[in-house]
């Protein structure tokens, strides 16, 4: 496949790569090279005057939490999840609900042109299940987790140990060899999980060679929950390394990290660890801003996340941008405009470094999965507007919408609408 368009990506932080009226040639499903001239004799798809972009990678949301976007936003975190979390995500011992949800999800994923993301399921081991299930039926990349919560939840919202652990080896070997779809080791977060289960979960992590997602750091009043918990450790990163949940053994994703200690910095410099910044659910839920300028720097691999239901867009461009005006905030407070996130950072965040995790994805380098998007931002110009590929882009992510993305390929094959019946 040879593809011609006005192609765009980041291999690093702080560059894009730029290929106006260039050609992107795949070979198996992998690029093989982007070049400014073809003379090859292989047909040519002509994308002229559209943008090529890499896939958007979300590496983090719930599911089952998909019908609470935009409802609870004048609490934090734990009222929160007591007052609106648990009341919806029970209802995902219904099937039949869950698979209704499910597919609205994944369908939003596709037409978001985030066509892999890493997923929380279901506490339950049937609906979780089903979310594999679907994803597969889907076309879509995943890593899809079972929720496990043994302690210090409602009564009507919990499970034993033994289940906790059992049903999430059971999905685990039912699904760690599929291609696309894979298993993910999900503690919800440390006041949620016994000791008991945090071992059998780092046990699994190890044995099966599967990664680990959590939240960690979110907010002062879940750290403090923490350190009474545990007052045998400082922080969540300490209880986490305990038991082989912080990536020592597998990597290792943790949605938010916001208040974070030096400590837990260094830590996470030495692990297989994936941090995700989620700016939407920060600014909901008044948990803070992540220091995000200073995990790209330490060379921590940080990327982005929707985090439905806290954030309320699942379309990635809208935390690409609200990413950047936090930074801002964040830097005028501080009185240091040199911690102002740029556009290349964190467009880099929403593809090549939240696909590290799938491996090599999110970028158009040799080898790397053909993983990309045709967008056309004809709708958002202005009469007689002449812009560069990369002011398009600009004007896509802060102005543009779903509708702009007219074709999603991923490893070199178109992906349709799922779920069209």
């Amino acid at each position: 496949m040879v593809i011609k368009g006005d192609i765009l990506f980041t291999k690093n932080k702080d560059d894009f790569e730029i290929y106006e009226n260039g050609f992107l040639i795949i070979e198996d499903g992998k690029v093989k090279a982007v070049q400014q001239e073809y003379l090859g004799t292989e047909k040519i798809i002509d994308r002229t005057g559209n943008l090529i972009l890499p896939t958007f990678v979300d590496l983090h949301l719930h599911a089952n939490q998909y019908a609470n976007c935009g409802l609870g936003n004048d609490e934090e975190l734990l009222t929160w999840l007591e007052k609106y979390t648990y009341p919806e995500e029970v209802k995902f011992k219904d099937l039949t609900y869950a698979e209704e949800i499910y597919k609205e999800v994944l369908t939003k994923l596709w037409e978001a042109g985030s066509l892999r993301s890493v997923i929380y399921a279901s506490l339950y081991k049937e609906a979780s299940d089903l979310m594999f299930k679907l994803t597969i039926d889907s076309g879509l990349s995943a890593y899809v987790g079972k929720v496990n919560m043994d302690r210090n939840t409602p009564d009507f919202y919990i499970e034993s140990t033994e289940d906790s652990i059992n049903f999430s080896e059971e999905l685990i070997k039912k699904y760690k060899d599929n291609e696309l779809v894979k298993p993910i080791i999900t503690p919800r977060f440390v006041p949620h999980c016994t000791v008991e289960s945090m071992k059998g979960q780092g046990k699994l992590a190890k044995e099966y060679d599967v990664p680990v997602q959590s939240h960690m750091n979110e907010s002062l009043a879940e750290n403090a929950w923490v350190t009474q918990l545990h007052p045998e450790y400082k922080t969540s990163t300490e209880v986490f390394e305990k038991y082989g949940l912080f990536g020592s053994s597998s990597k290792t994703i943790m949605a938010h990290c916001i208040h974070n200690t030096k400590e837990e910095l260094d830590l996470m410099k030495k692990r297989n660890f994936y941090p995700v910044h989620c700016p939407e659910s920060n600014a909901n839920l008044t948990s803070g801003i992540m220091d995000v300028k200073g995990m790209l720097e330490a060379g921590i691999p940080v990327s982005i996340g929707s985090d439905i239901s806290g954030g309320h867009h699942i379309f990635m461009p809208n935390q690409i941008v609200l990413a950047i005006q936090l930074s801002k905030m964040k830097a005028r407070m501080e009185d240091d405009l040199s911690r102002v996130l740029t556009l290349s950072e964190v467009f880099y965040m929403a593809t090549k470094s939240g696909g590290s995790f799938f491996g090599e994805t999110g970028s158009f380098e040799e080898g790397y999965s053909a993983d990309f998007l045709v967008i056309d931002t004809r709708s958002i110009m202005a009469p007689r507007e002449n812009r560069t590929p990369v002011e398009r882009l600009e004007k896509f992510l802060y102005l543009g919408s779903q509708n702009n993305i007219i074709e999603k390929f991923l490893q070199g094959k178109k992906i349709d609408r799922p779920f069209k019946d």
